[in-house]
């Protein structure tokens, strides 16, 4: 049986690795028992470790802070959801995040857009910018799958595509652990 969570998932969580069960966490209240609440910016990921096949985003990497000062404490939301993400992944499971992505205006436009991502920033949860992450607090490592500009339909596995926005970057990872 395969587990998917799809982060900032609204109320109708997104399956493209379709799997058996599918979850999500969303910052809104939907009244789905498969739906959990949770700010993710602050808070951790509402499940168990290694319990998930697949994790998703769509439109949602942009908006977890980079840095954020919760009194006097200093927090770094966007490298504390990637250790959540690889937390709850199962060994050899795959991520699949599609998120507006620097040069492209719509990166800019949304002004709850808080994290611009470039076509690197990958390197440093997946390739050679990893040791950078670790001494920034990452405990991850994952393997990039696919990391392309979506300027077409995106096979996301066998009979799964999806249709996503021209500015929008893949990020579709597998984790090692």
């Amino acid at each position: 049986m395969k587990r998917s969570l799809d982060l900032g998932c609204g109320s109708n969580p997104k399956n493209p690795f379709l799997a058996d069960e599918v979850y999500g966490v969303d910052i809104n209240n939907f009244e789905n028992p498969n739906i959990m609440v949770a700010d993710l910016a602050i808070e951790t990921i509402p499940f168990e470790d290694n319990f998930f096949d697949f994790v998703t985003g769509f439109d949602f990497l942009e908006h977890i802070p980079r840095v954020l000062y919760l009194g006097k404490e200093r927090r770094q939301p966007f490298i504390e959801i990637m250790n959540e993400i690889w937390r709850v992944l199962k060994p050899g499971g795959q991520t699949f995040f599609a998120t507006p992505a620097y040069p492209h205006p719509e990166v800019f436009q949304d002004p709850q857009h808080v994290n611009t991502l470039t076509t690197e920033t990958i390197q440093y949860f997946a390739g050679y910018h990893l040791s950078l992450t670790k001494g920034y607090g990452f405990k991850g490592n994952f393997e990039i799958v696919q990391h392309l500009w979506a300027n077409e339909p995106i096979m996301i596995t066998e009979g799964s595509w999806y249709e996503i926005y021209p500015f929008h970057l893949i990020w579709h990872l597998k984790v090692m652990k």
